[in-house]
């Protein structure tokens, strides 16, 4: 029988596979998905070459081998960037403001470079800065060729400073000079002050009276068994704070007398005030040094002194000695005699024994009774020493070229301070201290011992016969300079030495409160004075 074609043949029948052959496919098939699973996980590694790369780039990135290396480029900008900002500022000092802005422009290239390489964590290379650096290297050149070296560089800095320094010294001389115009000006409000109480003074006839009443004076004032102080001032808002604040620190007001000493012009004033006013019942007396008869030009040398011509020029201008003298000592306060006569005190008081000598711009903050009861071993003076610095020394104070200084103190021996001062005036009587003093005035007469003030005359006067005090005593500073707050806190008398007095508007704000709160601005009279 014939075959049929190919295309009308019955298709051939499919055989299936048999179950093992299934098995196995899936079997693999879920090996295939585990293998997957795990490579997904998996963090690519690195080639080797890509490692060795990285490695390279932070070996460039170590900014001290890449500084410290004699072949660095980053090196050699720096060096170039840090000289040309030298040249620019000497071409603005020479006025060649075209090339200091060609090296400011240059400059900034540079930086630009470097600051690129590091964003780019790579160091630089000598093909991409070529260029940089032989522009600034030209540049450096021609700054040389300018004669913009380091030597010429140091010579002009010198002068530059030395004309500061001029200027600074100018600066500070006026600032000086200022500061003692308006040191020795009297504010208007203590000027109306004045004026109102010596108004009072006379159309009161009866304050007198209280001021008698209550002291009974002269019990009192002849009484060595309390303490008595004295104060030589004009000032009679300062003194009163002197005394109210002594009244307040003390443990036994009543046992307190204060002995004022004032001028002509104040003496009627200062009665009124201190008549009008009760300070815790402190004894107070008040006198003008005018009543003194034994204050006259032959038994006291310096009287001849204020009086001279020549020495109120002095005083006032400084003209004599071409300003030499710093102002601070030609203030005109020197020519009056309520500065002498912390010298005289023996003389002021005769029936006294011991006193205690306070300025009239010193605050009170601790009861003094105990200054009465110090042994002062023999001497004459209590002061408080500041000779923790080389300027507080006999040497600066007085002219160790004179023959008669230099053969009579030593110029390392401790300066003290003049403000608060014990004094025992019976060992003042016996060594005839006024004598003393008498000898050094009519030596110093034409000044080449020393210059002025009171505190060198009382240096040599008192030499010897001083006996040092606890500093707490006596803190000095609050006019003119920083003093440590602990320090005050534990001081017994602030001193506010110094122009910068508290009662002026130039006084130091931090300082004000201590010597504003024994003040009662409620007063009526300090009111219509406008004091605030």
């Amino acid at each position: 029988m014939r075959r049929r074609a190919a295309d009308f043949r019955r298709p051939a029948r499919r055989r299936w596979p048999n179950p093992v052959w299934w098995a196995f496919c899936v079997v693999a098939f879920f090996i295939f998905l585990v293998i997957l699973g795990k490579s997904n996980k998996m963090e690519p590694r690195p080639s080797t070459a890509t490692r060795f790369r990285h490695e390279r780039i932070m070996e460039g990135l170590n900014i001290t081998d890449e500084m410290l290396s004699p072949h660095s480029v980053t090196r050699q900008i720096s060096d170039q960037i840090a000289l040309a900002k030298s040249f620019v500022i000497i071409a603005k000092e020479s006025n060649n403001f075209q090339f200091a802005w060609e090296l400011s422009a240059q400059i900034r290239n540079s930086q630009v470079l470097l600051s690129n390489a590091a964003t780019r964590q790579a160091p630089l290379t000598v093909k991409e800065s070529e260029t940089a650096i032989r522009d600034m290297a030209v540049l450096l050149f021609q700054a040389q060729q300018l004669h913009y070296d380091s030597a010429v560089m140091i010579m002009r800095l010198k002068v530059k400073m030395q004309s500061m320094e001029e200027q600074m010294s100018s600066l500070t001389d006026k600032s000086s000079k200022y500061g003692q115009i308006a040191a020795e000006e009297v504010p208007k409000s203590l000027y109306c002050l004045g004026v109102k109480l010596t108004t009072e003074w006379f159309k009161d006839t009866n304050l007198g009276k209280k001021l008698d009443e209550r002291n009974q004076m002269r019990a009192k004032l002849v009484d060595n068994n309390r303490y008595h102080f004295c104060v030589f001032s004009d000032n009679i808002l300062a003194t009163s704070v002197v005394v109210n604040s002594t009244a307040i620190s003390s443990k036994n007001p009543d046992m307190v007398v204060f002995h004022l000493v004032t001028d002509e012009i104040n003496f009627s004033a200062m009665k009124a005030w201190f008549s009008m006013n009760n300070f815790l019942g402190v004894t107070v007396e008040v006198q003008k040094f005018d009543d003194f008869t034994w204050l006259n030009a032959t038994y006291v040398p310096v009287l001849n002194q204020l009086q001279d011509s020549e020495t109120q020029s002095y005083y006032f201008s400084g003209t004599s000695d071409r300003g030499k003298t710093p102002i601070k000592f030609r203030n005109p306060k020197y020519l009056s005699m309520l500065n002498h006569l912390r010298f005289y005190i023996p003389e002021v008081f005769p029936s006294l024994k011991k006193v205690v000598f306070l300025d009239d711009d010193v605050v009170v903050q601790k009861d003094l009774s105990g200054l009465f009861s110090i042994d002062l071993n023999g001497n004459v003076i209590g002061a408080v020493e500041t000779c923790m610095e080389t300027f507080h020394r006999y040497h600066k104070y007085l002219n160790f070229s004179h023959p008669l200084i230099r053969g009579h103190f030593d110029p390392d021996a401790c300066g003290w301070a003049f403000g608060m001062n014990a004094f025992d005036l019976v060992e003042w009587r016996n060594r005839n201290v006024t004598g003393i003093y008498h000898y050094w005035q009519e030596k110093n007469v034409d000044r080449t011992l020393w210059k002025l003030g009171t505190l060198p005359p009382g240096l040599l006067t008192f030499y010897g016969l001083m006996q040092p005090l606890e500093p707490s005593w006596h803190v000095l500073g609050l006019g003119y300079t920083d003093v440590d707050f602990q320090v005050i806190k534990k001081g017994a008398v602030l001193h506010y030495n110094g122009n910068s007095k508290p009662w002026l508007k130039i006084g130091i704000e931090k300082y004000k409160p201590l010597w504003e709160k024994y003040v009662d601005y409620s007063h009526l009279l300090l009111q219509e004075c406008n004091f605030h």
